[in-house]
């Protein structure tokens, strides 16, 4: 394949943004791809419709808002990955899809073969991690 790393990219950044308006009727506000030999990982920034980020303010409802996007996914990310596969030249065997309500980000995760898992660390929980690994802090 002779196209550019940055090119590629951007085509994935553009498939993905088209899927998501084709399948919720709204887009996110930016997309982040992160491409490597075994592994595609997508960051959807701001991807929930307004009527979602309302619902997510409960429980209850960022619970449902986050199953519905799962199933979603689950459903239609065959057409994605037949895109993935294109773009890239790849066969995707895992695809997962996790939401984040309240932030409205959602990650969708492509892998080769091995299984995926989506953790969210919220960026005030990764600054206090580092602060407690030093030996200073070991009793």
């Amino acid at each position: 394949m002779n196209t550019s790393r940055a090119s590629l990219v951007q085509e994935i950044a553009e498939a993905v943004i088209a899927f998501q308006d084709r399948a919720t009727g709204h887009v996110p506000k930016a997309v982040t791809v992160v491409l490597s030999q075994d592994t595609l990982v997508v960051v959807l920034h701001e991807a929930l419709s307004p009527a979602e980020k309302d619902l997510a303010r409960s429980p209850k409802g960022a619970t449902q808002v986050q199953e519905f996007h799962r199933q979603l996914f689950s459903a239609a990310s065959r057409e994605l990955q037949d895109d993935m596969k294109r773009i890239t030249g790849v066969e995707w065997t895992e695809a997962v899809a996790e939401v984040e309500p309240t932030t409205g980000g959602m990650v969708q995760a492509f892998a080769r073969a091995a299984a995926i898992q989506v953790l969210h660390l919220a960026t005030d929980d990764v600054r206090n991690s580092h602060r407690n690994e030093g030996p200073e802090d070991q009793t």
